[in-house]
């Protein structure tokens, strides 16, 4: 049964370092999809230069005046001086809502504007979604390792009216690091790194001894192997009270991505059809594990 109430569907922040006319086509096509709200900005390495703050700026005027939603999103995480004032420019930005990525970024915007508590905040109980409630946050993106029964005990507990954004389509983004692993796997130095990530558009994959994908690296930031796809259970998380599905950008058949999941919040598509179109645009093998409390490489069986 498809829901009665129709998730949002967000264009969650570009993760990956592209050339810069492959970002600006990619956001050109993304004018027209089916999304209500894009989240612009780079959030992973303070080297990708592709694009400047006025880019991004740019972007952000050409989506707003298409009718979406838009938000900025801060780095994930501030290593230096350059970040901060990075980060700074992005919350007094005076224009657009701001994802707050990090607790400095909290800071920046607590009791000045309503923002967005990115997925890098960790909120796993009602007392720290409180916390960021009163400071301002008008929703909330859950970890990718919480589980439906962890949003759902969360939002029981919430004494705030918070809106609930979930991680339903890409690579999970699992942890941030100070050191650079692309750059070590190119035997550079981090600061010299020759911006080898543009060599890999979707990032590095790392197999297990057995020859399994295992892991992607993606300069300072570890993915999974496996793309997250949650298609299955968007009725699920409709009767849970999620209000925004997160599709995270990849470098092909994204728009397929995204005319799929429109097509099923809005009844026009079945589960199953859904599953046979994303199987062919996923470019990994899928997975949902974390959805349902199990290792987040797992994909459960489809839903009855």
């Amino acid at each position: 049964m498809i829901p009665q109430r129709r998730p949002r569907l967000a264009l969650g922040p570009l993760t990956y370092y592209w050339p810069r006319a492959q970002v600006f086509d990619f956001y050109e096509q993304a004018l027209a999809w089916p999304v209500d709200t894009v989240y612009l900005g780079e959030t992973v390495c303070s080297r990708r230069h592709e694009l400047r703050s006025a880019d991004w700026l740019e972007l952000a005027a050409r989506f707003a005046a298409a009718g979406k939603e838009v938000v900025l999103s801060t780095f994930e995480l501030i290593e230096s001086d350059s970040d901060m004032r990075t980060m700074r420019a992005v919350a007094e930005n005076g224009r657009f809502r701001v994802e707050a990525n990090d607790m400095g970024a909290v800071a920046l915007l607590a009791g000045r504007a309503p923002f967005v508590a990115g997925p890098f905040l960790n909120v796993y109980n009602a007392g720290t979604l409180a916390l960021l409630a009163e400071s301002g946050a008008m929703r909330w993106v859950a970890p990718v390792e919480l589980s439906a029964s962890g949003i759902a005990a969360v939002r029981a507990e919430a004494e705030h009216a918070i809106e609930t954004e979930v991680f339903a389509w890409g690579r999970l983004p699992l942890a941030v690091s100070a050191r650079c692993f692309t750059a070590r796997y190119h035997n550079l130095h981090k600061d010299r790194c020759e911006y080898r990530c543009l060599e890999d558009p979707e990032g590095l994959l790392v197999e297990t001894r057995e020859g399994e994908p295992f892991l992607v690296m993606n300069g300072v930031q570890t993915q999974s192997a496996s793309v997250q796809n949650l298609a299955p259970w968007m009725p699920d998380m409709a009767r849970l009270g999620v209000d925004v599905l997160r599709l995270s950008p990849q470098a092909s058949g994204m728009s397929e991505v995204v005319s799929v999941f429109a097509q099923l919040a809005c009844g026009a598509l079945g589960v199953d059809a859904a599953g046979e179109r994303l199987a062919h645009v996923a470019n990994a093998r899928t997975c949902d594990g974390y959805w349902h409390g199990q290792p987040g490489m797992a994909r459960v069986a489809q839903p009855q």
